[in-house]
């Protein structure tokens, strides 16, 4: 079975964007991305919400083409091109770059999903990070904590998010302070009232 891996950078106050969707203070220099892209080269499909995949087929499909490109930056573009995508959107009535779009989170549906063969699926995106969480869907966590604080943006998990135990399986510290940090769901443990 082909487990969901929620995969997102946060600040360390628990952001994923600031005001205005901002996400500049993103800091990918070329060994975070080349560690990106060895590790999203395995996963068999991205599951994002359209925001994310927007924001993604924005820049993403043509990205190798500029000559200013890194060697990672391009090298990612022909990743992202290439792999399966699902964009969960209600208002989408196509997407290119290889993306099916599905309507509705339905558990079943999903479920099915990770049943196929492959790689791990990638998710990403606050609101449908959300939806997954409420369903019991995610099976791991890969965060990439970045080095700043935003004081305000859209947090990574909701107020109201179902609680989950969790145990840190790995971590990696990169050059410019961006801390990797791998959690998968741990036996729940009695939480006191």
């Amino acid at each position: 079975m082909r487990p969901i891996v929620l995969t997102m950078s946060v600040s360390l106050d628990g952001y994923i964007e600031g005001p205005g969707r901002d996400i500049s203070w993103h800091r990918v220099d070329d060994e975070v991305h080349q560690h990106f892209n060895d590790s999203l080269r395995e996963v068999d499909a991205f599951l994002s919400g359209r925001v994310t995949h927007e924001l993604m087929a924005g820049f993403w499909p043509t990205a190798d083409q500029d000559p200013d490109a890194s060697g990672p930056m391009a090298e990612f573009a022909g990743i992202w091109r290439e792999k399966k995508k699902y964009v969960y959107s209600r208002t989408l009535d196509r997407a290119d770059w290889n993306t099916t779009v599905v309507r509705d989170v339905v558990p079943e549906e999903v479920r099915a999903l990770k049943e196929g063969t492959g790689g791990t699926l990638a998710l990403s995106g606050a609101g449908l990070a959300a939806s997954f969480l409420r369903l019991g869907l995610v099976d791991a966590f890969r965060t990439y904590v970045h080095p700043v604080l935003l004081g305000d943006g859209t947090p990574l998990f909701a107020p109201g998010a179902a609680p989950a135990d969790l145990r840190l399986t790995g971590s990696r510290v990169f050059g410019n302070g961006v801390v990797q940090l791998d959690h998968v769901r741990d036996t729940p443990t009695k939480r006191r009232a």
